[in-house]
């Protein structure tokens, strides 16, 4: 059997297009490949049965790190993030990799699905809730939508859904009211059983979107879990929408982002000398600090699209009872560090034998009148 090691050392949410290739890879050609990975996220591929321990010094393994040129051709073809690293390593191996589902590969054991959720480990009651990120990364800033427009969304709901928040404590995740308040308390597995268990994920184009439609879903459950995605015009919708997710976007509505994602990087330079200051990766309409695509779109359209999917998909309310049980936890930061233990810290350096760290983000490529969004239902 062909011995492969797969480097990449992108953001977690790219390594997870990186498990349904190499999935992929296995079930098109079985028992003809052992594979392992280098990524900067390997909680990802815990229990994954597709992964094979190999040593980089072995004569026979080949080392292959891992890309998706693809991106570009993400505003000319109807291309999804999935098939990225999959038609790469197609090109480099000289193979027919098909995409088997659409989604990621992600694995819990048997005794994390059986555990209770992390919420009712905190608050010791089994409640509905839905995982929402209300920030992002200082590099990616065109993604943010206003704090104030996510508290919006969660006021709606107070009293009727449990919203936890969730986000890494190296990135700006400002805190919300009303919500079980988990920012920069999760490691990568915390995150993976939190969602298995949500009932839903709000979130803007980022890692939860993937994981929402990669992690398998609570027996009798529904076949895919509910998201809803404030994604304005930055990538093209086929390249990120999944089967079953709410895409709110405005592509096609704007100059800027008239035919395809604008695919730059900020709405305001940040001063921190990083290339995505500088003016070919900068928003070209901003408002109030927002990319007009984001201030497009408003709390009640992101409302609008959260409400039938508690009614389609039967999403449970929370009880007097539960509500009784959980508000004492909505007014300050939930201490879990005994119960989910100590978060996993920013890895600062990586396998010097393989791969130096790719500090170059392969999505900032491609070229910005009320929002639009994409519900793509099985």
């Amino acid at each position: 059997m062909q011995k492969l090691i797969l480097i990449n050392y992108q953001s977690p949410g790219d390594v997870v297009m990186l498990t349904a290739a190499v999935r992929d890879l296995h079930h098109c050609y079985p028992k003809q490949f052992l594979t392992d990975v280098r990524t900067g996220s390997p909680e990802l591929w815990e229990n994954n049965p597709h992964v094979t321990p190999l040593e980089v010094n072995d004569p026979d393994v080949q080392v292959l790190e891992c890309h998706y040129p693809l991106v570009g051709c993400s505003n000319q073809r109807p291309v999804h993030f999935l098939n990225g690293f999959i038609e790469y390593l197609n090109d480099q191996l000289s193979l027919q990799i098909k995409l088997t589902r659409f989604a990621g590969d992600i694995h819990l054991s048997t005794a994390e699905k059986r555990a209770p959720s992390p919420v009712e480990q905190i608050t010791g009651v089994n409640v509905p809730y839905w995982v929402i990120v209300a920030g992002g990364k200082f590099d990616y800033t065109i993604k943010w939508w206003h704090f104030r427009r996510w508290q919006a969304v969660v006021d709606q709901f107070r009293d009727k859904m449990l919203f936890v928040q969730v986000g890494s404590s190296h990135h700006y995740h400002p805190a919300l009211k009303g919500v079980l308040d988990l920012r920069g308390q999760t490691s990568l597995r915390d995150l993976i059983r939190l969602i298995y268990h949500a009932q839903g994920v709000l979130c803007p184009v980022t890692l939860l979107m993937h994981l929402a439609a990669a992690i398998e879903t609570t027996p009798g459950g529904p076949e895919t879990r509910p998201c809803v995605v404030v994604a304005g015009g930055r990538e093209p919708a086929s390249w990120e929408a999944y089967p079953g997710h709410e895409f709110i976007h405005t592509i096609g509505q704007l100059p800027c982002c008239a035919a395809g994602g604008c695919w730059r990087s900020r709405s305001v330079p940040l001063g921190d000398g990083d290339e995505k200051d500088e003016s070919p990766n900068l928003c070209l309409d901003v408002v109030e600090n927002l990319p007009r695509c984001m201030h497009l779109i408003t709390p009640e359209l992101v409302v609008r699209s959260i409400t039938p999917l508690l009614k389609k998909r039967r999403t449970g309310r929370r009880t007097r009872a539960a509500c009784a049980a959980i508000n004492p936890f909505l007014f300050r930061r939930a201490e879990v560090g005994a119960v989910l233990g100590p978060p996993v810290p920013k890895p600062e350096t990586f396998d010097p034998l393989l791969s130096q760290r790719q500090e170059t983000n392969h999505k900032t490529k491609g070229k910005h009148h009320a929002p639009r969004t994409i519900s793509n239902k099985r």
